[in-house]
C-alpha cells in the first residue's frame, strides 16, 4: 500500500510538525519515561480518556504498582480498586494479564518488536507501536484518531486502514520516531481537533487540503473514532455501577443483581451479570460477588 501524500507533502507535513512541536508540547509526565511498563500504563489509560484525567490516575498507579512485577503479583482486584474514575474497567483486567504473560513468559522483560508485543494481552497494534516508540524509541509510526484525522484532512481524502498506517509509517524521520510521534500526537489533539479546528493559525495549512473547506474528510476514515453509543442506561453503565460498588467490598449476590441498575428487568440483570462472570471482572459464589 502507498502512501496518500506525495513524498514532498509528507516531508513538507513532517517538518513544519516538528518544527511547530517544542514550543508547545503538552507537558505529560510519561514522557519523561523510558520504562516500558510506564508507557503502557499511560496509553492504556489514555484510550477513550481525557489526559487531565489520566495525569493523577497514572502517577497513583504507579506509585501502587511500579514496577510491571508489582502488577502481575497482585491481584486483578487491586488493579480494577485503581481503575476507579477511569471507566473501560475491562482495560484493568487486560493490563493485568498483560503484566502477568510478561513476568512469567517473558521473565519480566518487555518485548522490544512489534509481533511480540501483539501477543501480550490487551495489547493492539497503537498500543504495540506506541511502547515501540515511546519506551525504545524506535522509529515506527503510531496511529490513534489524532494521526488519523490529520492525515485525512492533509490529503483531502477519506482513507482506508492500509493507507492511514502506509502513510504515518512515511513521515517518520530517521532517528526520530519518538519526536516526531509526540508532536503529531499533540497537533491532532490541539489544532486538527475534532470539533474546533483552529485551521486559520494552523501551520500545516498552506499543504492542507481540505483547511476547514468543504465535507470533512475525516468523518469515515479510517483510524477516526465514532460516536459512541448512548452511555445512559446502557449495559456498560450497568457493569459500571456494579464494579463501582464492589470496590467497597463483597456483596450479596441478590444485592449485587440490584445494584446493576435495571429495576424490574431481572433478565437484563441476570444477563448482563453473566457477561461481568464471562469476562471475568467479577467473582460469584452462590451466596456472593465480589472482585476477582
Amino acid at each position: 500500500m502507498t502512501s496518500a501524500l506525495s513524498a514532498a507533502k509528507a516531508w513538507e507535513l513532517s517538518t513544519t510538525v516538528r518544527s511547530w512541536w517544542p514550543d508547545v508540547a503538552r507537558d505529560l509526565p510519561w514522557r519523561a519515561s523510558r520504562d516500558p511498563w510506564q508507557v503502557l500504563v499511560s496509553e492504556v489509560m489514555a484510550q477513550q480518556t481525557q489526559v487531565d484525567r489520566v495525569i493523577p490516575k497514572w502517577t497513583a498507579f504507579l506509585e501502587r504498582f511500579p514496577t510491571v512485577h508489582d502488577a502481575a503479583e497482585a491481584s486483578a482486584g487491586d488493579l480494577i480498586q485503581m481503575w476507579d474514575g477511569l471507566g473501560y474497567n475491562r482495560r484493568a483486567l487486560l493490563l493485568h494479564r498483560c503484566a502477568g504473560e510478561v513476568v512469567h513468559q517473558h521473565e519480566g522483560v518487555f518485548p522490544d518488536d512489534l509481533a511480540t508485543l501483539l501477543t501480550l494481552p490487551g495489547i493492539g497494534p497503537y498500543t504495540a507501536r506506541a511502547v515501540l516508540a515511546f519506551a525504545f524509541e524506535r522509529d515506527v509510526a503510531v496511529v490513534d484518531t489524532n494521526v488519523g484525522r490529520v492525515l485525512a484532512r492533509v490529503s483531502g481524502a477519506s482513507l482506508a486502514a492500509p493507507e492511514v498506517q502506509a502513510t504515518a509509517d512515511e513521515l517518520v524521520p530517521d532517528g526520530a520516531g519518538w519526536e516526531w510521534n509526540q508532536a503529531v500526537l499533540d497537533f491532532g489533539a490541539t489544532v486538527c481537533s475534532k470539533r474546533a479546528p483552529r485551521c486559520a493559525e494552523c501551520p500545516v495549512r498552506p499543504i492542507c487540503a481540505w483547511a476547514g473547506n468543504g465535507p470533512d474528510p475525516a468523518v469515515g476514515s479510517a483510524a477516526v473514532s465514532v460516536r459512541q453509543s448512548r452511555f445512559a442506561g446502557s449495559d456498560r453503565q450497568g457493569r459500571g455501577r456494579l464494579i463501582a460498588a464492589l470496590r467497597n467490598g463483597p456483596m450479596p449476590r441478590s444485592d449485587a443483581l440490584d445494584t446493576l441498575g435495571f429495576g424490574s428487568d431481572s433478565a437484563r440483570a441476570e444477563r448482563v451479570f453473566a457477561t461481568l462472570l464471562r469476562d471475568e471482572m467479577i467473582v460469584s459464589t452462590d451466596e456472593t460477588v465480589a472482585l476477582p
